[in-house]
C-alpha cells in the first residue's frame, strides 16, 4: 500500500486528542500531515509513472529530514522525480525573508567540479571594495546531485557538512541552508569507469539507498501515451503544497507519533546482531539508529497510526541499514544479512507485545 492508495476510511488513529499550543488537536495535525503527503504523492505519481514505491520512500525521507541515494540506469526518471518533488513545493515565506531559495537545483557531478561550484564563492566588487557572496546551487529546497560518484572525494566532502548540519562554510564563514534542504543523489550501478566510490562517511549521510529497476510494460505504455500531456503542465499547476505545510507535517510527525521503548530496544538489538555477524566487516553506526527514528514515525503516520509498530521496523530497517554495511569476503547480499539480523529481534518484540497485552 502506498500513500496515493489510502482510502477515505483510513483515519489517523490517535491515542491522545490533546490540544496543542496552536489550538488544534494532535489528531488534526497528523491528519493534516497525512494530507500533505497524499497531495504530493498524487502530483509526483502523475509525472513519474510506475514508481509508486520509490515516490513513497522519497516522501518518507523528506518528512524524516533525511536524504536519498538513487541507484539506477540513465533515463529511468531519476531527474524527473527530483524535479517534480522540488516544483511541487511553493515557497510561501515572507518577501523580506533572508535570501532567495530556489525550489529545485540540479548539480551535474563531473571530474573537474570544484567545491565552490557547489557551495558558492565570494566575488570582489571594486565599486565599494567589498566581497559579495554568491550562493551556489546547494542553496535550494531540493537538490539533485546527479552521478555523485563521478567527482573527486574533495568535492563529495563538500556535501558532508551540508547534509549533516544544513550549513556550508565558505571563506571562514558559516551560512545556513534552508530548513527544508533535501538531497537526492544518483549513481549508475554499472558504468563505474572513472568513478570515485562513495566513502562510508558519505553513505552514512543518506537515510535511504534505493535501487530502482525497470518499470512494468503497462507503465511504459502509460509513459508514452501521456508524454505530451505531462509536457504541457504549467509550473503553477505543479505547486500542490507549501513549504510551511511540509515543515508542519515534519514537526507534527516527529512530535506526535509515539515510539515505545521496545522499539528502541529492537533497533539497538538489530544493530548489535549486525555488528556481531561474521559476514559483516563493519556494522551500522549509532547515527543510523537516530536517523531511523523519524523514518519509522513517518511510515507509521502514512499508514494511519500515531505509534510505531513491528511492520514499520520490517519495512524501514533494511532500507536504512543495508547500504551502511561493509561486508566481508564471500558476502554479497546486504539485504539478506539485515533480514537475518532482524528476524530474531522481531520475534522477541512480538513475544514482548503479546506478554504486555495479556
Amino acid at each position: 500500500m502506498v500513500v496515493g492508495q489510502m482510502n477515505n476510511q483510513q483515519q489517523i488513529v490517535s491515542s491522545s486528542t490533546d490540544v496543542t499550543d496552536n489550538g488544534s488537536s494532535s489528531e488534526d495535525q497528523l491528519a493534516e500531515a497525512h494530507d500533505v503527503l497524499r497531495r504530493m504523492f498524487q502530483h509526483i505519481s502523475s509525472v513519474v509513472i510506475g514508481r509508486d514505491d520509490v515516490i513513497e520512500l522519497v516522501l518518507i525521507a523528506l518528512v524524516a529530514d533525511g536524504h536519498v541515494l538513487l541507484e539506477d540506469y540513465p533515463g529511468s526518471g531519476k531527474t524527473t522525480l527530483a524535479k517534480a518533488l522540488g516544483q511541487s513545493i511553493l515557497d510561501d515565506r515572507a518577501e523580506d525573508a533572508r535570501g532567495v531559495v530556489e525550489r529545485f537545483r540540479r548539480i551535474q557531478f563531473t571530474p573537474d567540479l570544484l567545491p565552490s561550484d557547489i557551495t558558492g564563492t565570494s566575488i570582489f566588487e571594486p565599486a565599494n571594495g567589498t566581497l559579495r557572496f554568491v550562493p551556489g546551487p546547494i542553496f535550494a529546497h531540493v537538490v539533485l546531485a546527479d552521478e555523485i560518484n563521478r567527482t573527486s572525494p574533495k568535492v563529495q566532502s563538500a556535501l558532508l557538512e551540508a547534509m549533516g548540519e544544513k550549513q556550508v562554510t565558505v571563506d571562514d564563514g558559516t551560512r545556513l541552508l534552508d530548513e527544508l534542504f533535501f538531497v537526492i543523489a544518483t549513481q549508475n550501478p554499472l558504468d563505474l569507469a572513472g568513478t570515485y566510490p562513495l566513502p562510508v562517511a558519505q553513505l552514512d549521510r543518506f537515510l535511504f539507498k534505493i535501487r530502482m529497476s525497470h518499470i512494468s510494460r503497462d507503465s511504459e505504455l502509460d509513459v508514452l501515451r501521456t508524454v505530451q500531456q505531462r509536457r504541457e503542465q504549467t509550473d503553477e499547476a505543479n505547486q500542490c503544497v507549501s513549504r510551511s505545510e511540509v515543515l508542519r507535517a515534519r514537526h507534527a510527525t516527529h512530535r506526535l507519533v509515539h515510539i515505545h521503548p521496545l522499539i528502541h530496544e529492537a533497533l539497538v538489538d538489530t544493530a548489535t546482531q549486525l555488528r556481531n555477524d561474521r559476514r559483516v566487516y563493519q556494522g551500522v553506526s549509532t547515527r543510523s539508529l537516530v536517523l531511523a527514528l523519524p523514518a519509522l514515525q513517518t511510515r507509521a503516520m502514512l499508514y494511519g497510526r500515531d505509534y510505531v509498530d513491528a511492520s514499520d521496523l520490517e519495512y524501514v530497517l533494511p532500507r536504512v541499514f543495508a547500504h551502511r554495511l561493509a561486508l566481508g569476503v564471500g558476502a554479497v547480499d546486504a539485504d539478506l544479512v539485515v533480514e537475518d539480523a532482524m528476524r530474531p529481534v522481531l520475534e522477541r518484540l512480538a513475544r514482548a507485545v503479546l506478554k504486555q497485552g495479556s
